[in-house]
Formats: structure tokens, sequence, C-alpha cells
């Protein structure tokens, strides 16, 4: 097995745990949360789940993150950058920035200590608020993965 196979499956392992958990948290867990399916207290109920999720995408991301270095170095793709016909490279660095963002500097530092006093306060409009966001995130995640698959397979 070649170092760039093991980096091209290690890199679509990262983005079916990331972005499936994306996918579950949106479709099943924040719908299931804000119609108090999981008990009376939102945020505890979301908390639960979100707290054991959080460290497997967290690895999921940096392993995702490395492997895509990896292979754009190894390639030497590097040239993709500079013309939008491969903006599906660009979206995928811009995806993987986003959450990159979010779960090492938004969620712990700002997210830990204004949501929770936010969902105390006004639990239906802050879990609206997190569904939208979620929502927004797994449909550029989605285009994204979609743009790359055609793009990697010559569709563009």
């Amino acid at each position: 097995m070649t170092d760039l196979i093991l980096a091209r499956a290690l890199h679509i392992i990262g983005v079916v745990i990331w972005i499936g958990g994306v996918c579950m948290a949106t479709t099943v867990v924040l719908p299931a949360v804000r119609r108090g399916a999981l008990g009376s207290d939102p945020l505890r109920a979301f908390q639960a789940i979100e707290h054991r999720f959080v460290w497997q995408a967290r690895a999921a991301v940096l392993i995702v993150g490395l492997t895509g270095l990896y292979m754009t170095y190894k390639l030497d793709l590097w040239a993709r950058f500079t013309t939008l016909s491969f903006w599906w490279m660009h979206a995928m660095v811009l995806v993987w920035a986003l959450f990159f963002f979010m779960l090492f500097v938004g969620e712990p530092l700002v997210l830990r200590r204004v949501f929770p006093a936010w969902a105390a306060r006004h639990p239906v409009k802050a879990f609206a608020w997190l569904h939208r966001v979620h929502i927004a995130l797994l449909t550029l995640s989605l285009v994204t993965i979609a743009g790359a698959m055609i793009g990697a397979h010559g569709g563009f």
C-alpha cells in the first residue's frame, strides 16, 4: 500500500466520521432536542451528545486537514488553487477551515461560555439558531463533497 493510498483512505474515513456526525446532529439530534423528545432540558440533552462526539470530530478534522495537505504536497496540486475550475479544492479548504475554527476556537472559547446562558434564557431561539447554523454547514459540506467527487473524477 502506498502512502498516497493510505492518506486518501484516512482522508475519506475522516470526512465520513466528521460530516456524518454533522448530519446526525442536524437531522436527528437537534430536531429531537428542539421537540423535547430527549427530556425537558434541551441544553443538557444536547451537551450529553455533543460532548461525546466533539473529540471524535476534532480528531477527524485534524486527520482530514493533515491528509489533505499531504496529498496536495505529494501530488503537487498547488496550481489547482490558482484557477476557479477547481473551485471544489477551495471549497474543501473553506469547509475544513470553518469547522477547524468552530471546533478548536469557537466552541471551547465562545460557544461553551455564551450558549448555555442564552439557552437558559431563550431556549427556543437559541436552539433554532444552532439548528440553522448546522443546516447551513451541512448544506455547504454536502455541496463540497459532491463537487470534490465529481471534480476528482473529471466531471468539471
